[in-house]
């Protein structure tokens, strides 16, 4: 769903609003002048970004560039989403809690991630940006400081929306 809009069809601000596990594409695509075909994501016919979920990634990115990540990382890391544009790699993770649980250390590992994505993606010359797309309870006050890590170390965290613009991509006029 897109925030501001109904059921995706007519935004008034323009991000892409998650709700529990809902792909990046799936959001892109109910955008007026979006499409997303065969992990591509269109904009008025034009190609403005490349989808890769989960182990797309190495399938679909790395290994047809050469690039074997055991050479480079000791563990494969699986992210929820990621987005190339303009040459930026976004990896995009979606955390949903509603107690107190495993994903409270998640938050945790952000820095760590980045650096082993930015490791991948080095050969590729792309910048690497890591991102939370998180909901309404990690806004209660004992999270204050996790957030505030987050983005001492160079990460990212939206509440349930992500913005175009954060993506790189173009935002529709209406």
């Amino acid at each position: 769903m897109i925030r501001g809009g109904k059921g995706g069809k007519t935004p008034l601000k323009h991000g892409l609003r998650f709700e529990k596990r809902t792909s990046l594409g799936r959001l892109i695509s109910r955008i007026k002048g979006y499409s997303v075909k065969n992990d591509c994501v269109l904009f008025r016919g034009k190609e403005v970004a490349r989808l890769y979920k989960k182990n797309k990634l190495y399938s679909n990115l790395l290994k047809p560039k050469g690039i074997d990540y055991r050479k480079i990382v000791s563990k494969r890391l699986v992210p929820d989403d990621a987005l190339v544009a303009k040459r930026t790699l976004f990896i995009v993770e979606q955390k949903f809690q509603s107690g107190s649980g495993s994903v409270d250390e998640k938050l945790q590992t952000c820095h760590f991630k980045l650096r082993q994505y930015k490791k991948l993606a080095r050969r590729l010359r792309l910048k690497v940006r890591y991102v939370y797309v998180l909901n309404k309870w990690f806004k209660r006050k004992e999270y204050k400081d996790v957030l505030a890590y987050i983005k001492s170390v160079g990460c990212d965290y939206f509440f349930y929306k992500l913005p175009l613009r954060y993506l790189g991509l173009p935002v529709p006029h209406y």
